[in-house]
């Protein structure tokens, strides 16, 4: 999966909140977004995350234009902020099989089984989010 983003802008109001970036996501690449409070990482995730839209600029995802393909970009990225207001109550184990239910993913018994191994949370997933 890529992901371009072309002087990507976000205001609300007056008040800019992503001034002009711009980045490459590669697959197989790590990419770090880093900056301090209020530098908008968490709002150019939510507009990555089609949770928001964009005031100018351009993003793609997988060659899909996210303002052109909302619904079809948005089957390619996940987003969970820092805060996640969802699933308080829920196990790890549990919030995965509920997402896998919502978007009717296919032997999602299997697909959790491997999530969890390649992300390396074996001894996490009996565990309260």
């Amino acid at each position: 999966m890529s992901i371009q983003v072309a002087n990507l802008f976000k205001s609300y109001g007056k008040h800019p909140a992503v001034k002009g970036i711009s980045f490459n996501a590669r697959p197989g690449r790590v990419l770090g977004f880093l900056g301090p409070n209020g530098a908008g990482k968490s709002t150019t995730l939510k507009i990555l995350s089609g949770s928001i839209p964009l005031t100018a600029g351009q993003v793609s995802i997988c060659g899909l234009d996210i303002q052109q393909n909302s619904l079809a970009t948005r089957r390619y990225i996940g987003y969970l902020p820092e805060n996640n207001p969802l699933y308080l109550d829920m196990y790890v184990h549990e919030a995965l099989t509920f997402v896998a239910e919502m978007h009717h993913i296919v032997r999602a018994h299997e697909r959790i089984a491997e999530v969890i191994s390649l992300t390396g949370l074996e001894a996490e997933q009996q565990k309260k989010i």
